[in-house]
């Protein structure tokens, strides 16, 4: 089966529910850290996310777990990972399910 961009799409965001941000014991993809996944018709990635703060010491990490982790997907081109805090990051991106499990409901 040949990889389209929707394919490829869907298994860039299932590679991101596995990457966790280590504060909150949610993955970045469920937790709203990510703001939108495009693939173009070549299958290259681009990424715009996020940080919970723009001071967090993490963020070096998890950009660069990002850019790594999506480049496995074996027909992936290229990854191009954006940090934005345009909007910045509130509880109110996170999905009431995630608020439950997090005891924040």
């Amino acid at each position: 089966m040949k990889a389209t961009p929707e394919t490829i799409k869907s298994a860039v965001i299932n590679c991101l529910r596995y990457i966790h941000d280590p504060e909150i014991p949610v993955n970045i993809y469920d937790l709203g850290l990510i703001y939108s996944v495009d693939v173009d018709e070549e299958l290259n990635v681009k990424i715009v996310m996020t940080m919970t703060a723009p001071d967090c010491p993490e963020a070096e990490y998890m950009f660069q777990e990002v850019r790594q982790m999506v480049g496995y997907i074996s027909e992936v081109k290229s990854v191009d990972v954006e940090l934005t805090f345009d909007p910045p990051w509130t509880l109110d991106m996170v999905p009431d399910e995630v608020k439950v499990e997090l005891g924040l409901l």
